[in-house]
């Protein structure tokens, strides 16, 4: 029971300290455009230590289920390109989301099982049943908020190992969609750049993204049905 309250003290601090310092004041669109060249310099300077730092900060955000990720998996793209970016991003999303899914399970689950095991009992019979499956359509057809998954897939029953690769899976084509858009976003240099056909097909695809997600879902159900 201490352990439980010093981890649940220690993660109050962590976000308190992080509005405390206005840390959030770094994601945003406005920001990212307006540090570009200094996160370029830094980047030059020193490759492997910025990687890891953004890493770093990109476990951390995720992991405290605060808000930011998308912005950061845009920064990633205008930081360090398509493929580097996606590395990148592809594990920390998937590390934080760990983490706070093991922090949800660790804090929560016991106290929220015994008090809502009857209503719990239909969720736990589906993800008992097709937990992965369930869970790559949560990550593949962005619906509901990405902490929110990670807290919730918390509570269950979920193999931890099944809810890291699922996933890592299951966020890379959201990942990849994100990430070029943010290649795209550090070419702007005038408003003319914004009319250019590769940053038009990059924000389309961010707005189509989940329609063709939907569907490609829909299909795999069809394909697992025969």
């Amino acid at each position: 029971m201490r352990k439980r309250i010093a981890l649940l003290l220690l993660v109050v601090l962590l976000i308190a300290a992080f509005y405390w310092f206005d840390l959030n004041q770094w994601l945003s669109l406005e920001r990212l455009k307006e540090g570009g060249e200094q996160f370029q310099q830094w980047k030059t300077t020193s490759p492997i230590l910025i990687s890891f730092l953004f890493l770093f900060f990109y476990i951390l955000i995720t992991g405290l289920s605060l808000p930011g990720a998308a912005i950061l998996t845009i920064a990633a793209g205008a930081i360090f390109g398509l493929l580097w970016g996606t590395l990148i991003v592809s594990f920390a999303s998937s590390i934080g989301a760990t983490l706070a899914f093991l922090m949800a399970r660790y804090l929560f689950r016991d106290y929220v099982q015994e008090r809502f095991s009857t209503r719990l009992q239909v969720v736990n019979n589906g993800v008992d049943r097709e937990g992965a499956f369930y869970l790559f359509a949560l990550r593949l057809v962005p619906i509901f908020p990405f902490f929110l998954i990670n807290l919730l897939m918390g509570l269950t029953h979920l193999r931890v190992w099944t809810f890291y690769w699922v996933s890592q899976l299951g966020m890379l084509a959201g990942t990849i969609v994100y990430v070029n858009a943010g290649t795209q976003l550090a070419r702007i240099e005038n408003l003319k750049d914004i009319a250019s056909p590769q940053l038009l097909l990059s924000f389309a695809l961010l707005g189509i993204f989940p329609l063709l997600a939907k569907y490609f879902l829909c299909w795999l159900k069809r394909r697992r049905a025969a």
